[in-house]
């Protein structure tokens, strides 16, 4: 059987996380799932794998992929994934977008937090310290774990993060409201150094 998420580009190379985000529901198609709000679509695939025996060594990976399926049902395109920003070094972001108005939008994807919300707003921080008008969300499944860092945003003791959005209710749905009033389009490419003239011997 060949792997739609392959055929469509979502995967340079099929994994097992791919493999098992594919059987997820009986074969079915991401394409094919109904859904009325994104939470809806994730929480299909989240309880499927919940019942998978190896949800607990894939579930990162997969819940990577759930999120990249639903922007590409959402047509929020097109999506950078494990992507790299020029000068911003040895930071590879779970997810990007990019537009004119706010340059990259940065979609960090834990299914958990504990301490990884730091490594996500450092990431931030640096991508900012780039690109000034970035944004960036964390996107986590843990609701407990998120109030907590969603005060630490409010309080400023995280400075690079935006929000965080629980994937299982409306922050979600809002997220991708707000994403969807917005238009996406491929990255330019940088000019290194830009000068009136340039003198050479």
């Amino acid at each position: 059987m060949s792997s739609i998420l392959l055929d469509l580009g979502i995967i340079k190379n099929e994994t097992a996380s791919s493999t098992v985000f594919e059987s997820l529901l009986d074969d079915k198609s991401f394409l094919d799932v109904e859904y009325n709000a994104p939470n809806e679509y994730v929480m299909t695939y989240w309880e499927a794998l919940m019942n998978h025996p190896k949800h607990s060594t894939l579930a990162g990976n997969i819940f990577e992929l759930i999120i990249t399926t639903l922007l590409y049902r959402e047509n929020l395109l097109p999506i950078y994934v494990q992507a790299q920003v020029a000068f911003v070094p040895n930071v590879r972001f779970d997810a990007l977008l990019y537009n004119k108005e706010f340059g990259p939008i940065s979609l960090s994807l834990k299914t958990s937090l504990r301490e990884r919300y730091k490594q996500a707003d450092l990431e931030a921080i640096a991508l900012k310290y780039v690109h000034r008008k970035a944004k960036c969300h964390l996107l986590t499944m843990h609701e407990q774990e998120a109030a907590s860092v969603k005060a630490k945003i409010k309080s400023g003791d995280v400075i690079g993060l935006d929000s965080v959005v629980i994937c299982s209710n409306d922050d979600i749905n809002n997220l991708i409201a707000n994403l969807k009033t917005q238009t996406f389009e491929v990255a330019g490419s940088v000019e290194i150094i830009t000068s009136h003239n340039m003198v050479v011997r």
